[in-house]
């Protein structure tokens, strides 16, 4: 079998990964994350994916890599990371009462052959007042997060509902789609 790498550097990825208890390291894709002109949310997120594998599977051939990548969308437009507190409550604020789509891409490749997968993730945002923002983001430091929260935790409280066929995916990594590319390529997976 081969080496298995993920073109990431995201704590929130591997923790995912290591629930599949197959041997991994990780790797920095250095991809340049700029949108093109007129590129959709789920366009980008699915040419970040690839790209992050690519690249990562260029240095280290012979291994299977993981590239993965994750795009909101609000109006169309894709919603990244915060990386400031005000960029974050501005976010929350302008989410609030919606319904926010969250493209989750990632592609298998091993430099000549590339498995690909989509997930769709809907999220309602109940509405949020602005204490209430300021309190969340004081609180968990969503800064590196795409929509600035985290899912997994206390940013639960944020939401009406969430609508998706992969749980995993809204934390970035969707688990059922990988594991099936995984096993596709090869990997032993129950």
């Amino acid at each position: 079998m081969t080496d298995l790498i993920l073109a990431s550097t995201s704590r929130y990825r591997a923790e995912l990964l290591s629930r599949l208890r197959l041997p991994f390291s990780s790797v920095a894709p250095l991809v340049d994350e700029t949108p093109l002109s007129g590129e959709t949310p789920a366009a980008l997120a699915q040419r970040l994916a690839k790209a992050k594998a690519l690249v990562v599977a260029q240095q280290m051939p012979g291994s299977w890599v993981i590239g993965s990548d994750q795009v909101g969308e609000v109006d169309g437009a894709p919603l990244g990371k915060p990386g400031t507190h005000e960029a974050a409550c501005a976010q929350l604020a302008a989410m609030s009462g919606q319904e926010i789509r969250f493209h989750t891409a990632i592609c298998l490749s091993n430099g000549s052959e590339h498995l690909q997968a989509m997930d769709i993730t809907r999220v309602q945002f109940r509405t949020l007042g602005s204490a209430e923002i300021a309190r969340y983001v004081d609180a968990e430091q969503p800064l590196d997060c795409a929509g600035s929260f985290k899912c997994e935790g206390l940013g639960i409280s944020l939401f009406e509902a969430i609508h998706s066929s992969d749980p995993t995916a809204l934390v970035g990594l969707p688990l059922i789609q990988l594991a099936a590319l995984l096993r596709q390529a090869g990997h032993p997976l129950p």
